[in-house]
């Protein structure tokens, strides 16, 4: 088992950071009565959003058969949701209710997001509805309307230190100090991807992790390899090659990457570079989409 599914929050009190959005979902929760049924958790990519919609199923009294998660990377058409609402009819056979948690529901094709609208607006009451997604803006506004909203955020240094740390010691594998500085400024406060840096770097011999952190870090994500390509003026050849194989992410979770990285740099020096990428990244990409993520690296390198 890796240590991303050992460490994997099962309830709680076991997730880290976003205090206020597992205090407002336990007292929900906790009243039926007016506990809503669909919830729309938003945030970056590898932050949580999946592993607090596990929680909250189980919260909810939803078992086994009765719990059933979509990825909409895979399944986004109309037919899906012609399936859940098939399905949906039907009462719980293993708990107290029935649970969907559609995750990359922005990917969904806008019949199939109406499609859900319509069993939103009329959600049977052994029914409940998990939606979450990187891209909150491409979902439908009524869809958006319909659901409780909670932003997912990413963890601050200190909580992912703190993390970091108590999965080294219940392993009983020592990590030296600049290494999990390293792993923290390059998991741009996700955990999932800390973690999985981790795992590699307990692998090795430990003058061999500081470098493995950095190889791990840059193969495991391409904005990561971005990141360092900027701050290190590579050229437009390098950064242009990087942008090239990038066409399918979300250019707003890039640079969201861009910024946490870039903001994880200044704050330990004074490093006008960073000032400037994050001048460059600061407005949104929603309305320019993957040609403003290009011009933003274009006027870094060429400034």
């Amino acid at each position: 088992m890796s240590l991303y599914q050992k460490y994997r929050p099962s309830q709680w009190a076991e997730v880290k950071g976003n205090t206020e959005v597992v205090e407002t979902l336990v007292s929900m929760i906790g009243n039926r009565e007016t506990c809503p049924h669909a919830f729309l958790l938003h945030g970056p990519t590898g932050c949580g959003k999946t592993t607090l919609g596990r929680i909250i199923a189980g919260e909810l009294g939803c078992r086994g058969s009765d719990f059933v998660e979509v990825d909409s990377a895979d399944f986004r058409g109309i037919d899906t949701v012609r399936d859940i609402r098939r399905n949906a009819q039907y009462s719980a056979m293993e708990g107290e209710c029935r649970v969907w948690l559609i995750d990359e529901v922005h990917k969904m094709t806008n019949d199939a997001q109406n499609a859900l609208l319509k069993i939103l607006e009329d959600t049977p009451e052994h029914v409940y509805f998990i939606l979450a997604t990187t891209e909150p803006n491409k979902l439908l506004s009524t869809i958006r309307g319909r659901c409780s909203q909670f932003q997912v955020k990413p963890l601050s240094d200190q909580q992912m230190t703190r993390l970091l740390k108590v999965i080294a010691l219940k392993e009983d594998k020592p990590v030296a100090p600049e290494v999990l500085e390293q792993i923290v400024m390059d998991s741009l406060g996700h955990p999932r991807n800390a973690i999985q840096i981790l795992e590699q770097v307990l692998n090795v011999n430990p003058e061999k992790q500081l470098a493995m952190a950095k190889r791990t870090a840059a193969e495991q994500s391409q904005s990561i390899e971005l990141c360092r390509a900027l701050m290190n003026k590579s050229g437009w050849k390098a950064v242009n090659e990087i942008l090239k194989g990038m066409t399918d992410q979300e250019p707003e979770s890039v640079r969201r990457a861009v910024l946490g990285y870039a903001q994880a740099v200044l704050l330990k020096s004074d490093n006008p570079l960073a000032g400037l990428i994050l001048e460059q990244f600061r407005e949104p990409f929603y309305d320019c989409g993957f040609p403003g993520l290009t011009l933003a690296c274009y006027l870094v390198v060429k400034n």
